[in-house]
């Protein structure tokens, strides 16, 4: 029993080391199907094979290349393309260097997978394309399999036009040591030391990896100015290849299933050089980690290639300078960044970023995704994820556009176009149903959607169209000038709601146009000797049936320079502002910016809140014109239009009802409309709360009045036989002033036939006594008496109706 253990242990060692051994001692072996020979131990050396036209055929069942050892094709040079597959059903494992002859493109096709060690390398002339796929396919319609022997491909093959995934496609690794980069500044040119195992084609070329699953691992691939294909593709799919001056292009549009890509640990695609290339990389899930970055810097004259990320699942840029860097030092403009997929995350330092250190302008960045969020610091350098576009140059940073449902901005995280010289910063466009920029107390920096300038060069427009936006907890958004150029405008479309809500130790949540000072540190660090504000701020625009603003949440236009403060321009059906939340115009020595409010509903302000157009210095207060049919304020809560020397800005309200508010000279603990300048002349308040005509519907009097006494019957007494008699509960209240109560229902129960019936009563003139006629002269008469004398008056009176008397029968 002892003994048979202990064999069996040996027999598990043996076949331990045996499956060892096969990857250690890597062979290049033929299946004899197209006259392949191959010669050497560690060096092998690939001749013969099948030549149609300009293609040649090869087929191993092995080809794995040992650490050291190299595989050399010794083809004819006037081939264009040398087709390899494998089809012993093992992995292969490139641990050494490939190479052939001339300029012919090197296609390895093994459908069970392909690693490739830190010591493989390239030496070939063309463009390189690895794939799992179990066959290539040609214009013709044949096919070149490498999941079944074939002893006699078709002589009419010639281009080939596409790749057949198999049903469990093989998964494609890379390893390498990783790239060595500072990224202490990463404000800088990124200069990088490539890894020394790095996968590389000639420049101009394609590198293309098409497979299942595609994981990076530390690697290097590299193409200057070339194009670098990563393609990650489900079971039973075809993919296109289309052929360009640069070799090869995959497209996707018949794939339906997509796997995994994942690159990690530092790795580096490059297509950097004198023109930048191109990339391409579609897969389900497509992960950069650790540092791993696609960079394209464009040192020559013409555009450079895009960068296009494709997924149909996620897309994760996690940690430090994890992503997509795009930059131009010359004439050229940088490359486009494209991304197109449901989710969009960037955390703990992730980027996509495009930057211009010369005279070209930066390349663009457009994502299309359902979902994006961006958060999060790196742990490396504390730097927050973002999306970016700068200008260090005379060159106009590019522009940003986001499309999607919902985009998330948290925790230090940004959207962002800066200048940093003397071109302007790019146009930022974010379009979907829900924006929300988010910060933190804990985070150091601030979270925002801004368009920046530092330097000479213009701050660009910003743009939301959404249905709801959020800025809560101390973030913002809006543009800023720190310098010389002026600040861009900001335009917000809300269909629903907008809502600025809430502070954090640093700033206030804010939408806004400003022009800033730049503290000591910043302006040594942007070589500002001779430092002086000079820009104007610009113009915001909100529109949107709800605007809310909360706990010192704010929306304005400010300038501390000596530029003028913009204005700000808002159209809703109602407008919230609650403890101390502000609509703002401020200027420090400027003219006061002007605020225009179209409310169509109520306009609500509470808890030290206010509406206010301000300037310090010589600067005039800015105008405030509010429309809006009603308008409350609570708790000194103000409206302001104040100045230190300049004239006080004037206030015009148009509204049908103005509650808690009222005009006063100077601002008091009241709720308070004034338009002061401390040491200048007092602007001017016009409210006109004039909303109905007070003679709409009013009918005109007649000018004859008639005499109604006259037309009224004079009540009838009771002896003259008529009679109102309420008897029992119920009835009429004594009271007019009560209300008609009643247990039940009354009812006469009396039998009416005992009651005599009396005839009609009619309304008759009765007989009137003589009236006493006026005296209008007097005599003695005979008795020596005086008497008064009258004639008969001439005035006809109309005698009163009175009630006839019943007739009793």
């Amino acid at each position: 029993m002892k003994l048979t253990f202990t064999a069996s242990i040996l027999i598990s060692i043996i076949l331990t080391s045996a499956i060892e051994n096969k990857s250690v001692y890597a062979q290049v072996i033929s299946d004899h199907t197209l006259k392949t020979d191959v010669s050497g131990s560690g060096d092998y050396i690939i001749t013969n094979g099948t030549r149609v036209e300009n293609n040649l055929f090869h087929s191993f069942s092995q080809f794995s290349v040992p650490i050291n050892g190299s595989v050399s094709f010794h083809n004819a040079t006037d081939i264009q393309n040398i087709f390899s597959r494998v089809t012993g059903g093992d992995i292969s494992r490139i641990d050494g260097l490939i190479s052939t002859n001339g300029s012919a493109n090197l296609f390895l096709i093994n459908p069970s997978g392909i690693i490739f060690g830190q010591q493989a390398k390239l030496d070939i002339k063309g463009s390189f394309v690895a794939t799992t796929a179990n066959s290539i396919k040609f214009v013709e319609g044949t096919e070149f399999r490498a999941n079944s022997l074939d002893t006699s491909p078709l002589l009419t093959m010639s281009v080939p036009i596409g790749l057949q995934m198999g049903q469990n496609p093989g998964t494609i690794t890379v390893q390498g040591t990783g790239y060595s980069l500072n990224i202490t500044n990463i404000l800088s040119p990124i200069i990088h030391t490539p890894s020394s195992t790095q996968i590389k084609v000639e420049p101009g070329k394609t590198l293309a990896l098409v497979g299942g699953n595609l994981n990076l691992n530390g690697a290097t691939l590299t193409s200057e100015t070339g194009n670098i294909e990563l393609g990650s593709v489900g079971s039973s799919e075809f993919v296109d290849l289309i052929s360009t001056h640069q070799g090869y292009r995959l497209e996707y549009g018949n794939v339906k299933n997509f796997a995994d890509i994942q690159i990690a640990q530092k790795s580096l695609i490059d297509v950097s050089g004198v023109n930048a290339g191109s990339v391409q990389i579609q897969g389900k899930q497509i992960q950069f980690t650790d540092g791993s970055l696609l960079l394209a810097q464009n040192q020559g004259n013409l555009p450079g290639g895009n960068l296009h990320l494709q997924a149909t699942e996620s897309i994760n840029l996690i940690g430090a300078v994890s992503g997509v860097r795009s930059e131009t030092w010359n004439q050229g403009t940088g490359s486009n960044i494209n991304v197109i997929t449901p989710k969009l995350n960037l955390y703990d330092g992730g980027i996509l970023s495009s930057n211009t250190y010369g005279v070209s302008n930066s390349g663009n960045i457009q994502v299309n995704a359902k979902n994006v969020e961006i958060s999060g610091l790196s742990t490396l350098n504390s730097s927050g994820s973002f999306i970016n576009t700068t200008t260090f140059g005379s060159g106009n940073a590019g522009n940003i556009f986001v499309q999607g449902d919902s985009l998330l901005v948290s925790y230090g995280g940004g959207v962002s176009s800066v200048s940093r010289g003397v071109g302007s910063s790019g146009e930022i466009v974010v379009r979907n149903q829900d924006t929300t920029v988010q910060s933190s107390n804990s985070s150091p920096f601030g979270t925002r959607i801004a368009s920046v300038t530092f330097n000479v060069g213009n701050a660009n427009n910003l743009t939301i169209d959404t249905a709801r936006l959020k800025v809560i907890d101390g973030a913002s958004l809006g543009t800023s000038s720190y310098f010389i150029g002026h600040a861009g405008d900001v335009k917000i479309n809300a269909s629903e709601s907008v809502e600025v809500n809430g502070y954090n130790p640093l700033t206030p949540s804010a939408i806004n146009s400003s022009a800033l000072i730049l503290n000591s540190v910043l302006q040594k660090l942007f070589g500002l000797t001779e430092y002086k504000l000079t820009a104007d701020a610009g113009t915001v625009n909100v529109t949107t049936p709800n605007l809310i603003l909360k706990n010192q949440g704010t929306v304005s236009v400010t300038n501390q320079g000596t530029g003028d403060g913009g204005s700000l321009k808002i159209n809703a059906n109602t407008i919230q502002l609650q403890n101390q939340a502000f609509i703002e115009a401020r200027t420090a020595s400027g003219n006061g910016g002007n605020i225009d409010l179209q409310v169509g509903n109520s306009l609500r302000l509470r808890d030290r809140s206010q509406i206010t157009s301000t300037a310090q210095g010589n600067g005039h207060g800015g105008n405030i014109t509010i429309n809006a049919p009603v308008m409350f304020g609570w708790e000194n809560s103000d409206i302001i239009a104040n100045a230190f020397q300049g004239k006080g800005g004037n206030i015009n309200i148009r509204t049908q009802s103005l509650l808690g508010l009222e005009f006063r000279q100077q601002l008091t603990s009241e709720n308070d409309i004034t338009a002061s300048s401390q040491f200048g002349v007092n602007g001017i308040v016009s409210v006109d709360t004039i909303g109905v005509d007070p003679n709409a519907g009013v009918v005109e009097l007649p000018t004859n009045v008639t005499d109604q006494s006259q037309q009224i019957a004079s009540g009838c007494t009771r002896n003259q036989g008529s009679s109102f008699i309420a008897t029992g509960r119920g009835g009429i209240p004594q009271n007019p002033m009560q209300e008609v109560k009643s247990d039940r229902t009354w009812s006469d129960i009396r039998d009416i036939s005992a009651f005599p019936n009396t005839s009609q009563v009619q309304a008759q003139t009765p007989t009137q006594p003589p009236i006493p006629i006026q005296a209008t002269s007097w005599h003695r008469n005979t008795q020596g008496q005086i008497e008064l004398i009258a004639d008969k008056s001439s005035v006809n009176l109309q005698p009163s109706l009175t009630c006839a008397a019943v007739n009793k029968s």
